[in-house]
């Protein structure tokens, strides 16, 4: 597998971040949202952005990119 550089590696860190950040914004609001249509939008837009953030920690484990130190 082919390393990623320093910049990828900091998209990948902002794109997760982002992704994260407009999910938990979502979560928020879809609660208080009352027209239907826009409701469902809404839902829609949650699962598809869960997915996109297992995507990208997916990519992540798959490539090895963290590193994990288990303290005892």
């Amino acid at each position: 597998m082919r390393k990623i550089s320093p910049a990828e590696m900091l998209q990948l860190r902002e794109l997760l971040q982002m992704e994260t950040n407009s999910l938990a914004k979502a979560k928020v609001v879809e609660p208080l949202v009352q027209d239907p249509e826009l409701k469902t939008q809404i839902a829609s837009g949650i699962l598809a952005g869960e997915a996109r953030i297992k995507g990208i920690q997916q990519f992540i484990t798959e490539h090895q990119l963290v590193e994990v130190e288990v303290q005892h």
